[in-house]
């Protein structure tokens, strides 16, 4: 194994999501200052959904036209996209026009759709791409992915971003209050602090990981302690054109669809038959879940969740739970327990774990144990083994299907943004629309 390589693989894993996350962990700085508000989260979430049409494009194109797709080039356009957007970003996000007499945000939202798409089709395009490289890589990969919703959140931490200070304010009759303290002469308000520097240089840093992402795919292209990596020198566009004899029969079958029927009654033609078409619909059941709990169900209700147990608990949940991603990758590097079984134990102790989390997001803003400090430690913690189970599930399922071959990974980014469309769908309208969750106050926790 080669350490350059390993890194030059979690750089290039930390550019598939690190523009989008970043977005949303600087909504706090961008929302008081721009014509939509609190708006905005629900219109990044519709624009990210639309940006899936990437990722569609990708996979109908590896269905209908197997190696006609050159997915080099895809790549280095999407990242070279994502660069120029972000760095757009720092100039624009401010900027309005006039839309039907009201002013929008226009450029805001239109490089932010272009973001999403950049980061939605890296699931289909990155993902292949590691096939390039020895099996261990790819875990290495999953790290990084991991990392770009790490380093934005704690850069957002240096910032200064949603760091709220708790003041005591006089009551007047021109001062409405929310809630008074015992002696009814005070009360407790959240005060935002200013950030340590702006949004621009915010947006600029984004720009310049996506840069770092683009470095790291050229010299996983074309530096030599990179290129010995390569199982196989001759793989490009997609398809396996080596002819080693050192292959087995297995990995000598032409690879098919794991969804096209054939005429095989228990055994899938899923890259090597491995497993049965009840196995290889388990495998993505499971893939699909897990992603729409941890990449939007149950962050859609983070700040429902934390905020009633104070600022200080939805900060350290927001932080370590973005620990928890690269930190399960870590652990598989070492501990990779391929069980069809044990994955499915895990989906399910995350999912009884996300239960819980929902539980207190819709009771906000009186959940359980909400004036109890042992209330704020047990939601960190379930922050942190939600994240930790969910995501050391989905590095293992992409380990499995990459021995499968670079279809099964088509199939696997294409499953992941499936899945994540799906819960975006099911949450939008349940917070944005009908808003059954109620936000709490992290200065005053008062409840019955």
């Amino acid at each position: 194994m080669s350490m350059f390589t390993h890194m030059l693989a979690i750089l290039f894993g930390m550019g598939s999501w690190v523009s989008i996350n970043g977005l949303w962990v600087e909504l706090p700085l961008i929302v008081p200052q721009i014509p939509e508000g609190w708006y905005l989260p629900s219109y990044l979430s519709v624009l990210i959904q639309m940006a899936n049409v990437g990722p569609l494009f990708v996979t109908l194109m590896h269905r209908f036209r197997p190696g006609a797709l050159n997915e080099t080039a895809v790549i280095y356009v999407i990242i070279i996209l994502g660069t120029v957007a972000s760095f757009l970003l720092g100039f624009f996000w401010k900027e309005t026009v006039l839309v039907a007499g009201v002013p929008r945000s226009l450029a805001l939202l239109v490089l932010t759709f272009f973001l999403a798409a950049v980061d939605c089709t890296s699931s289909v395009t990155f993902l292949p791409f590691m096939m390039r490289l020895q099996p261990q890589y790819l875990t290495t990969y999953f790290i990084g992915e991991g990392v770009s919703g790490l380093l934005p959140a704690l850069v957002a931490l240096i910032q200064g971003v949603g760091v709220v200070h708790c003041i005591n304010t006089t009551q007047s009759l021109n001062h409405t209050i929310n809630t008074s303290n015992s002696a009814g002469n005070y009360d407790l308000q959240a005060q935002y602090q200013p950030s340590n520097f702006s949004a621009e240089v915010f947006f600029f840093f984004l720009s310049a990981m996506m840069l770092v992402c683009l470095v790291a795919f050229l010299l996983l292209n074309h530096h030599p302690a990179a290129v010995r990596e390569h199982p196989n020198p001759r793989y490009t566009n997609g398809t396996n054109e080596n002819s080693q004899s050192r292959r087995t029969r297995a990995e000598q079958r032409p690879m098919m669809d794991p969804f096209r029927h054939q005429n095989h009654k228990n055994r899938s033609s899923f890259g090597t038959g491995s497993y049965s078409w009840m196995q290889v619909v388990y495998i993505f059941v499971i893939l699909a879940w897990v992603n729409a709990l941890s990449n939007t169900v149950l962050p859609s209700v983070q700040s429902y969740s934390c905020l009633p147990y104070g600022n200080n608990a939805y900060h350290l949940s927001a932080t370590l739970a973005a620990v928890s991603n690269p930190l399960a990758c870590f652990i598989a590097i070492f501990v990779s327990i391929r069980s069809l079984v044990f994955l499915g134990f895990l989906t399910v102790l995350g999912t009884g774990i996300g239960s819980y989390i929902m539980l207190m997001a819709a009771l906000s803003p009186c959940p359980l144990l909400a004036e109890d400090t042992s209330g704020a430690a047990v939601m960190v913690l379930a922050w942190i083994f939600f994240i930790l189970s969910l995501s050391y599930v989905k590095v293992i399922i992409g380990v499995i299907l990459r021995d499968e071959g670079h279809s099964a990974l088509v199939w696997c980014g294409a499953v992941v943004q499936l899945g994540s469309l799906l819960g975006a769908v099911t949450m939008f309208p349940l917070v944005s629309v009908y808003g059954l969750f109620s936000s709490g106050d992290p200065c005053n926790i008062s409840c019955p």
